[in-house]
């Protein structure tokens, strides 16, 4: 077969690529449900040492305020989006917007650490349930081609958008009003999802309802969640911590145990069949590079204004509007590119033009000088990384039928959820090997521009390999 290429195997029948009225209310609820989600990833990390000071959290525990809710979110992704084939994605959707709209008006009203951070689970859990329902109701709403590419494409715009949203909205709630604001700011929009969804969204299930596979269930969860914690450990303590280590060693090993159970599976929680099609794991490999390295990206930049330009929270979090600026054009343009190119195309060519302008940071020095270079830069690797995440979705998404919907995307749901909790630490670890923080974010400025490169190279490598 000639060179392999998603658009090329999928081979979608052609479809109107113009949305009726209905598929437009469709796509602004589900759109509102992933934009709140991701907001709430980084909405708190400005506000953080306040909640400490409110609370009585110590300083080494603050970060389990946000470890909490990655903890839950990244470990049970997997497990809901099964859920969800098995008693309806809607329902799901709309149970795990019920608990997120609870959740957040319990964490606003917080009079302790327990309090909060049993809210903060609640969350996370909740945003386990909501991402890979709502995904799944996106790709089964939207026929696969045009209008789904558009859809995804808008999806990961206001997604990425969200994350940048969050670190402003969280600064601008907590100088104003206060840091429960940053939890009451969801009740409202959790509540009119749940008014609305309803009315608008169909129910769907596959034809034939799956069983729940409890030992692929348990050690998928058990290893993900060992993963998670080993990761933030070692972003705290090094990666020589003996914690960290068991921690890692102990979710490689759950991992290995749930590909064992999958192949002897009766109903898998994730065929094996999925797991070797090229789409599927290129596309998830390419979507983690993506999460990765530009959540990561936002964490050294975000040391390099506040440590080293001594920028205030508030100014830091403002500067990285025009990062939102350059995903919400990525993502609305990655759709026209990938329909008249590729997704393979997009995935390398948006991996390319981060990596050029990530590199191009490593240039900044310790003075205000540079600030242009770091608003502009940050622009255009915004555009980049939003290209390369709409490829990933599409191609991580395509060529499957409708009763895999929920894996494919309760896959790449996880592959987000993992990307956006190992960057940090990753990038933690490699800032602390020079006792120069400026030379330090250098380097792992460096690091995190040869990983985006490397996975565009391999994308477009493996996806042209012959068959």
């Amino acid at each position: 077969m000639a060179a392999l290429d998603v658009a090329a195997e999928t081979a979608p029948a052609p479809v109107d690529a113009r949305m009726d009225a209905r598929m437009r209310l469709v796509l602004l609820v589900l759109l509102l449900a992933q934009f709140m989600l991701a907001v709430d990833f980084s909405i708190l990390n400005v506000a953080l040492p306040v909640i400490g000071e409110g609370l009585g959290f110590s300083l080494a525990n603050l970060q389990w305020i946000a470890t909490a809710f990655a903890l839950a979110a990244a470990g049970f992704t997997l497990l809901f989006g099964r859920v969800a084939d098995i008693l309806g994605r809607r329902r799901i959707f709309l149970g795990g917007m019920a608990l997120l709209g609870v959740s957040s008006l319990a964490g606003g009203l917080a009079t302790g650490p327990e309090m909060l951070m049993a809210a903060r689970v609640a969350q996370g859990l909740a945003t386990a349930a909501v991402t890979p329902a709502g995904l799944s109701l996106l790709t089964s709403a939207f026929p696969e081609g045009p209008l789904r590419a558009k859809a995804l494409g808008l999806n990961g715009a206001l997604m990425s958008a969200g994350f940048t949203t969050g670190a402003i909205l969280g600064g601008v709630l907590t100088d104003l009003l206060s840091w429960r604001w940053a939890f009451f700011v969801n009740v409202p929009v959790a509540l009119a999802v749940v008014l609305v969804a309803p009315a608008v969204l169909k129910e769907s299930r596959p034809a034939v309802r799956p069983r729940l596979d409890v030992p692929g269930a348990v050690t998928v969860t058990g290893g993900l969640l060992a993963l998670v914690y080993g990761l933030t450990v070692a972003g705290e303590r090094g990666w020589t911590d003996p914690a960290a280590l068991t921690a890692l060693a102990a979710g490689a090993a759950l991992l290995v145990a749930f590909l064992y159970v999958e192949r002897r599976a009766g109903s898998p929680l994730v065929p094996v069949r999925i797991l070797t099609r090229r789409t599927v794991v290129l596309g998830n490999l390419a979507g983690l590079v993506a999460f990765v390295t530009e959540t990561s990206l936002v964490f050294l930049m975000t040391l390099h204004l506040q440590d080293v330009l001594g920028f205030s929270p508030l100014a830091a979090g403002l500067s990285f509007g025009v990062l939102g600026a350059g995903t919400v054009l990525g993502g609305v343009y990655a759709p026209r590119f990938i329909g008249r190119f590729s997704a393979r195309t997009a995935l390398v060519a948006g991996g390319l033009l981060q990596a050029a302008a990530t590199v191009s940071l490593a240039a900044l020095g310790d003075d205000r000088s540079g600030l242009w270079l770091l608003l502009a830069a940050t622009f255009v690797g915004g555009v980049g990384n939003m290209l390369a995440i709409v490829g990933f979705m599409v191609t991580a998404t395509s060529g499957l039928p409708d009763a895999e919907q929920g894996m494919a995307t309760g896959l790449a749901t996880m592959t987000q959820q993992i990307g956006i909790t190992m960057g940090t630490p990753i990038m933690s670890a490699v800032v602390v090997t020079s006792a120069d923080l400026h030379v330090g974010i250098g380097r792992a400025v460096l690091v995190n521009a040869g990983i985006v490169l490397a996975g565009a190279l391999l994308s477009g490598a493996f996806l042209r390999r012959r068959t």
